[in-house]
């Protein structure tokens, strides 16, 4: 409330009722007051935001186009510079792409020549360690051929040897124990006829007393033993009986441990003979002594591998003694040849190089 009626209304010059109704229209007018005051800043503040507004949308518009444009003016001016910056990338491109080809191409090719190059080095390499490996694989066995036709002949060599001394050790013992028994015998001979004479009369004498007591004795049995005469028969006749049995089944056991010993005996015969004839029928080309050679080589082979082992001990035995020399670096050949005796026919057919060559390939795991 304003203060110019503040105290009139504090008096007591007019009543509450009449404070009530200056209140109120104090109030309303105020209200009244207030709305209007209202409107008029709404129409004022709204008429200047109208206005503000015009004026900020002139000058963002006009902010705008001038922005707008400058930044299209860019726009186009980067976009023929895009243009002509693409044009010259891709000229330069173009120069770079054909200077590239040449760059590749040249190194592609270097790299194939060295490729080239590189694999024929290889296959060098390659063929100059297979021609290392055959040749050292003919040596190899070229040497163990030597070392086993070696030990073929020191076997022959000493089979020789062994037969000459055995047969002088033979002649030797020969001669000393006819010495030593020829001593032996005459010293023994002599106190066994002494002893063979006393033997002799001392059975004589023997045989005298036992014909006098058998005498004896059946002349005693038949005086005074006749009663039991009979019994004794047919006990004699049934233990004749039982010993004949008994002699039957023994000679029976006999019989059959002779047949089975015949039959050993026989297959024992049969392959004897079978090696005879198989010896006999290897060393019919030889002659004599190298025929008993060959035989004692042959000693502990089995019949079976006869020829073989025949086959084998064939070239030391012809040749002797002698030892073939060796020889390096050279190449095994195959050869067959048919021994007719003590002369040799020559009918060496070698095989070609090349196939011992890719034997020798294979045997070492070469292609």
């Amino acid at each position: 409330m304003l203060d110019a009626i503040k105290p009139l209304l504090d008096s007591d010059l007019i009543n509450e009722d009449t404070k009530q109704e200056i209140q109120e229209a104090w109030d309303s007018k105020l209200v009244e007051v207030r709305d209007q005051v209202t409107a008029e800043l709404r129409e004022e503040f709204a008429g200047k935001y109208e206005h503000d507004k015009s004026v900020m949308v002139e000058a963002l518009d006009r902010m705008v186009t001038d922005n707008l444009t400058e930044e299209i003016n860019q726009i186009v001016e980067q976009r023929s510079q895009l243009e002509e910056d693409q044009a010259r990338f891709t000229t330069r491109m173009q120069e770079a792409s054909g200077t590239f080809d040449k760059f590749m191409l040249k190194t592609l090719a270097d790299e194939i020549n060295e490729l080239h190059a590189d694999k024929k080095d290889q296959s060098k390499v390659i063929e100059n360690l297979e021609k290392f490996i055959v040749n050292q694989l003919a040596e190899e066995i070229t040497d163990f051929q030597h070392d086993r036709q070696d030990v073929i002949n020191t076997k022959v060599k000493l089979v020789k040897e062994a037969r000459s001394k055995f047969g002088e050790l033979k002649k030797s013992f020969v001669d000393k124990s006819a010495v030593i028994v020829k001593q032996a015998v005459s010293e023994n001979l002599k106190s066994e006829i002494s002893q063979l004479k006393e033997d002799i009369n001392a059975a004589k004498e023997n045989n005298f007393g036992r014909k006098i007591f058998e005498a004896y004795a059946s002349e005693f049995s038949s005086s005074y033993l006749n009663e039991n005469q009979e019994i004794k028969e047919l006990k004699a006749l049934v233990d004749n009986k039982d010993k004949t049995l008994a002699e039957a089944e023994v000679a029976i056991a006999e019989k059959e441990q002779i047949i089975e010993s015949k039959q050993k005996e026989v297959q024992t015969i049969v392959e004897n003979t079978q090696r005879k004839e198989t010896l006999a029928e290897l060393t019919k080309t030889l002659n004599k002594e190298k025929g008993a050679v060959m035989r004692d080589l042959l000693e502990s082979v089995q019949t079976s591998k006869l020829q073989d082992a025949f086959n084998r001990y064939l070239p030391a035995v012809i040749d002797g003694e002698s030892v073939a020399p060796r020889k390096t670096k050279e190449v095994i050949r195959e050869s067959r040849k048919e021994v007719t005796g003590d002369k040799e026919i020559k009918e060496n057919k070698p095989v070609e190089q090349d196939g011992n060559i890719i034997e020798l390939r294979k045997l070492a795991g070469l292609k």
